[in-house]
């Protein structure tokens, strides 16, 4: 009868601890990366450019209906050009994947890392994460919303933090005409 008291008590004890110690697991919802969407839009003195880069992986963490975190992994092989056709799509995406700029062949993936969120009223949000491009990691601030199963954020970026400096003015002095602006958007759209 001892031993049983015993071990009840044991048990007890290791239960309590156990959801003291443990926090109740977050709910971890996928993303659909073949209904999601990455835009990006980069501007230089004569204009801008614009195009897409793909999700490879990505999941929004959630504690009951509440955003609490999350992880994305961005391909940069698929970065594309939605603004030009034929040859001069095919010289853009070129030289925006070569080392004057995201240098895909040795940087294949981006990652965005959720760190804190915030949440700022019914739907809003303001997330706190760490970027990583060409290898350097970089704390961004931007705001999201979510909406059902869909989420949808804006992150302006400064592509000279991730040593992408072709073209800054930053950098570079005399650049005339073909001065390129340091910061970049991204519109992320997700169904999850």
């Amino acid at each position: 009868m001892k031993n049983i008291v015993v071990s009840t008590a044991l048990f007890t004890i290791i239960v309590f601890f156990q959801s003291v110690i443990i926090p109740i697991s977050a709910n971890a919802q996928k993303v659909a990366v073949k209904n999601s969407k990455i835009v990006w839009k980069g501007y230089k003195v004569a204009g801008s450019h614009e195009g897409t880069i793909d999700l490879k992986s990505g999941s929004l963490t959630f504690d009951g209906d509440k955003l609490t975190g999350g992880a994305f992994v961005l391909d940069m092989n698929s970065l594309s050009s939605t603004d030009l056709s034929g040859e001069y799509k095919g010289k853009l995406e070129g030289h925006l994947k070569s080392d004057d700029f995201f240098g895909v062949a040795k940087y294949p993936t981006a990652a965005l890392k959720i760190t804190k969120v915030k949440k700022t009223g019914k739907n809003a949000y303001k997330i706190i994460g760490d970027l990583t491009i060409k290898g350097i990691t970089n704390t961004v601030k931007f705001p999201a919303s979510i909406y059902g199963k869909k989420a949808t954020g804006t992150l302006k970026i400064d592509r000279t933090e991730f040593n992408v400096q072709y073209g800054s003015g930053s950098f570079f002095d005399n650049l005339k005409d073909n001065l390129i602006y340091d910061e970049l958007d991204l519109v992320v759209d997700l169904e999850f």
